[in-house]
């Protein structure tokens, strides 16, 4: 079964957190110094909130599979309908390691389809060792090359 997953960058997370508490009527499932996470049944959704964007709104949107053939058949299907895609494979963000490929709509939002393979300490490893290293492809820019040596894709 698929989770639908907002991703949004905000200025205050203290202030945001108690917002979208209220919100959902629930506490986030994770918490750190610049993210948090809720992981709802209902709706399902994966909402996440972090102050590491350049300006607050939305990041991404994307669905989060529970199984490694649900996220094989959504990049299949993103293939057979010719969707630019990137495929990072196992990768870090969000305090997670996952499988994720991307896609972006004809407007420049990013949609992330991910899988969850266990929690890391750190927002991105690459970036623990590199530097600021962002998760999310650039918006309204089809990731290639170019863009992966940027350290954005």
């Amino acid at each position: 079964m698929k989770r639908f997953h907002v991703h949004l960058h905000v200025d205050d997370l203290e202030a945001s957190m108690a917002f979208y508490s209220r919100l959902f009527a629930a506490e986030p499932t994770r918490v750190e110094a610049d993210y948090a996470k809720w992981m709802l049944d209902d709706p399902r959704i994966n909402f996440a909130i972090s102050t590491r964007g350049h300006k607050p709104g939305l990041d991404h949107l994307g669905f989060q599979t529970d199984s490694a053939e649900e996220l094989v058949a959504m990049k299949a299907a993103a293939q057979g309908a010719e969707m630019a895609l990137l495929d990072e494979g196992t990768t870090t963000c969000c305090y997670a390691k996952s499988e994720k490929h991307w896609i972006i709509d004809p407007s420049g939002v990013p949609w992330e389809h991910f899988r969850t393979l266990g929690n890391i300490p750190v927002f991105n490893e690459r970036e623990a060792l590199e530097g600021n290293v962002c998760c999310t492809p650039p918006s309204g820019v089809a990731c290639g090359e170019s863009n992966a040596k940027s350290g954005c894709c």
